[in-house]
């Protein structure tokens, strides 16, 4: 399998660690969304979003949206799985990777900050405040599900998709320097899950195209 991704990209992220925790050997193909490689012509035929990640797989397909691809990867190779056994454990573990997903990242990326400065003529102290509100908000809600369900990982004692999901977004909270004392079990969590190797190998200062000078 090939990974199209980015070092830094949060939803790379996540699919590396899925990848690692399935115990899938792929190669990676960087797209540096700095200088706007992934808006390459090349790029747009292989996903026409111009997003990464894409996954092309052993069969010739090409996956986007890490949500998409995660779940290919749980039913693809469904040991060890991903999910829960039960039902309505899954849904849970469903709904806590989604509050990163679909309501605390798609907030943050590169496009939406770069809007906010170029386009609405945000100064940095404003885009730093939006940052940390979102991270905030999506944090403090799992932090109450954490209460209710976490057991060593975010979801009883073994990782689940929610943890692929909450160790990138906590790297990016520390990244932009957002205050993370209000949430010591998405801190507790996210440190228990860094010491797999799945994670530490999946960790952005560990990839290939990492520039971290």
């Amino acid at each position: 399998m090939i990974l199209h991704g980015y070092w830094r990209s949060s939803a790379s992220y996540r699919v590396r660690i899925a990848l690692g925790l399935k115990g899938l050997s792929f190669q990676q193909i960087t797209h540096d969304l700095r200088t706007s490689a992934h808006k390459s012509v090349d790029y747009g035929v292989i996903n026409p979003q111009h997003f990464v990640p894409a996954l092309e797989t052993d069969d010739g397909h090409v996956l986007i949206q890490s949500p998409a691809i995660l779940e290919w990867l749980e039913e693809r190779y469904p040991s060890p799985p991903l999910l829960p056994d039960a039902r309505d454990d899954r849904a849970i573990v469903r709904a806590m990777a989604a509050i990163i997903g679909c309501d605390v990242h798609p907030l943050n990326n590169l496009r939406v900050l770069a809007c906010l400065k170029t386009d609405l003529k945000a100064q940095q102290h404003q885009i730093d405040a939006w940052i940390a509100r979102w991270i905030s908000e999506g944090f403090s809600a799992l932090e109450t599900m954490l209460e209710r369900y976490a057991d060593g990982f975010a979801f009883g004692n073994r990782p689940t998709l929610a943890d692929c999901y909450i160790v990138p977004q906590v790297y990016s909270a520390r990244r932009f320097k957002v205050d993370l004392n209000p949430f010591p079990l998405v801190q507790k969590v996210s440190s228990a899950a860094e010491l797999l190797p799945a994670f530490s190998a999946a960790h952005p200062a560990a990839q290939p195209d990492a520039d971290i000078s």
